[in-house]
């Protein structure tokens, strides 16, 4: 095979620990997982954010611009939106919501649980900003599953192993959850062209070409071919040195456009942001949902 050929070697870029802050009751503890004012280093990912809370901390809302996924770690997540959707989401599950133009929800834990979510911000193009408002639940057991050498990958969205997972996003984007035994040597693959992000949930790994280590709490960005081709695929190298190791990956495409987080809208200006303030006190995203 020519050098030509070969697939990318991806190795870790940046690594970090998330540091947890405490928060006024009802919330519980915060911690951000991918800080917010580093949207452009992680495009198309804006935000992610670790949250323990009780009810009451994320009751209505409304958001516009972006798109999330809400994974649950732990607890009960009650899922309220204007689409009439209400559910609650357990240990293993997520959400989708693309907020598109106008998305007003809650966001609870359920009696008197503490939910713990990883909730992740994905931008929009400019020309999707205005999509229609859609919500979708993945519960755990729907995402199929791989067994590969000494653990499993869960697919929930992009194909991995041609294997895809259930989850539709307006932009392309994979996440995949592995867990791998100790010892086990599991090659992960992702179009060469995405911008991608590593969460361990448990466990201790070796990543990437550079065998970089990652503990629990731990986050990594990866290498990619930003002029690469979305159908060309490269390869991230996950070593487990724990029984038990967990973790997430995360892999988009950038969008390249610049943006306006701000509150709860991401917009590509600050008229657009003051616009959505005003429709939403207007009455546009609709009533408020209980």
């Amino acid at each position: 095979m020519s050098s030509s050929q070969q697939i990318m070697k991806r190795s870790v870029k940046e690594s970090w620990y998330v540091k947890y802050e405490e928060a006024q009751y009802p919330a519980i503890q915060k911690g951000w997982v991918l800080p917010v004012d580093r949207w452009a280093e992680f495009d198309p990912f804006i935000l992610m954010a670790e949250d323990w809370f009780k009810r009451g901390t994320f009751s209505d809302h409304p958001h516009r611009g972006f798109q999330t996924i809400t994974y649950v770690i732990d607890g009960r997540l009650e899922h309220i939106d204007n689409g009439g959707n209400r559910d609650i989401l357990e240990p293993g599950d997520l959400q989708y919501m693309n907020a598109g133009w106008t998305a007003r929800h809650a966001e609870e834990g359920v009696d008197d649980d503490i939910a713990h979510t990883l909730q992740l911000w994905i931008n929009l193009p400019k020309q999707l900003k205005n999509s229609d408002t859609s919500y979708q639940n993945v519960y755990s057991e729907q995402a199929p599953k791989i067994n590969v050498e000494g653990g499993t990958v869960k697919v929930f969205a992009g194909e991995v192993n041609s294997v895809e997972g259930p989850l539709k996003t307006l932009v392309p984007v994979t996440l995949s959850e592995i867990t791998l035994e100790y010892g086990a040597v599991y090659s992960h693959y992702l179009p060469e062209n995405h911008n991608s992000f590593i969460y361990m949930l448990s466990g201790d790994a070796e990543i990437g070409e550079n065998k970089t280590n990652l503990q629990k709490h731990g986050v990594a960005t990866l290498t990619y071919n930003e002029h690469g081709i979305g159908d060309k695929t490269s390869e991230v190298l996950i070593k487990s040195n724990h029984r038990r190791s967990k973790l997430l990956v995360y892999s988009g495409a950038p969008i390249k456009e610049e943006i306006v987080p701000y509150g709860p809208f991401v917009m590509n200006s600050m008229e657009e942001i003051r616009e959505a303030f005003r429709d939403f006190q207007n009455g546009n995203f609709g009533p408020q949902v209980t």
